[in-house]
């Protein structure tokens, strides 16, 4: 009896080591049509469909029930927390008069606080109709940072080495059906507060979709969330809308970019100083650039925190006023 009942608890041992075959190791053993038929050796297989960074079809952003709750999200999610955050002073609105029609917005970026600053900035009809281009490697990266850039900043993936022709035939696609456009051409966040020099990007598709480029200057959100920064420090930021440029005829991307990084340096220079001290420096071609010094990190790192004490001054100190002669 008792050899009886040890034999039948080695049996059921041996069972219990016994372990069922995987679902995928299943899978694999099954034939059409219970698996995807296999490709002949003698034809190319079709490249996997991405499904993150340049591959994330955005299209379902732009369908009417993403952009409501777009307009939702914007509204009473985003503009409060950028009006907390931010405090923005917004300038040169009076120049976006007259627009008809989509326009590219180049701004400088400096903290993932610029996205949701500008779109908040925008006057209609600009805000309810514009897409951003947001780096591929970065907010494409999951297709759960996919579907969160897409809905709330209606962005699409955008290759910042370099312009590809997908990234650019989507930008241009959704120009042409009226949609305007939100870029920064530096192509990343200013590691140390000053500028990086403009890519070429918003300059080709200016050019290739004959719309106009409106230069824009952000100043301060480097100061709530700067690069390496996992902390926000609320602060005072200013939004100054330039003057919009045309492409000139026969002018070429590389000009036109270098001609838009110049008119965003000289709205830095009107915030650091004043419009006409920055309209004479324009004029005589003597802008500061955005890049800052070249003289070392020291140096640059120096002059960030003097520019900044330098124009918190000037914004805090009493302004002079006619004398009341009643």
């Amino acid at each position: 009896m008792s050899a009886k009942t040890s034999g039948l608890e080695r049996a059921a041992k041996a069972v219990g080591k016994v372990r069922p075959p995987k679902l995928s190791s299943v899978a694999r053993k099954m034939e059409f049509p219970y698996r995807a038929p296999s490709t002949p050796r003698t034809v190319e297989p079709l490249p996997k469909k991405e499904t993150t960074g340049a591959g994330y079809d955005t299209e379902w952003a732009r369908r009417f029930p993403a952009r409501w709750a777009r307009v939702m999200l914007l509204e009473a999610v985003v503009r409060p927390a950028i009006a907390a955050v931010a405090r923005p002073e917004r300038r040169g609105l009076d120049n976006l008069q007259g627009l008809d029609g989509p326009v590219i917005f180049a701004a400088n970026h400096h903290s993932h606080v610029d996205a949701g600053l500008m779109l908040t900035s925008l006057p209609e009809p600009f805000r309810y109709r514009v897409f951003a281009v947001a780096a591929a490697d970065y907010f494409f990266k999951t297709r759960v940072t996919g579907a969160a850039s897409a809905l709330v900043l209606n962005a699409i993936p955008f290759e910042r080495a370099k312009v590809t022709r997908k990234s650019a035939d989507q930008a241009a696609e959704l120009i042409g059906e009226g949609w305007s456009m939100v870029i920064f051409p530096e192509g990343g966040r200013s590691p140390d507060g000053w500028g990086q020099p403009f890519r070429g990007g918003a300059a080709y598709l200016a050019l290739r979709c004959d719309v106009p480029i409106v230069p824009v200057h952000l100043e301060g959100t480097g100061r709530i969330l700067h690069k390496g920064s996992k902390k926000l420090q609320p602060a005072s930021t200013i939004v100054t809308f330039g003057r919009p440029i045309h492409a000139a005829e026969g002018e070429d991307s590389r000009r036109l970019a270098a001609r838009l990084e110049h008119e965003v340096s000289a709205l830095a220079d009107e915030v650091g100083t004043d419009w006409y001290t920055a309209r004479t420096r324009a004029h005589a071609g003597a802008t500061p650039t955005l890049a800052g010094p070249t003289d070392g990190a020291w140096r640059r790192a120096w002059s960030v925190s003097e520019r900044t004490r330098r124009r918190r001054r000037r914004t805090t100190s009493t302004a002079k006023r006619w004398p009341d002669l009643s």
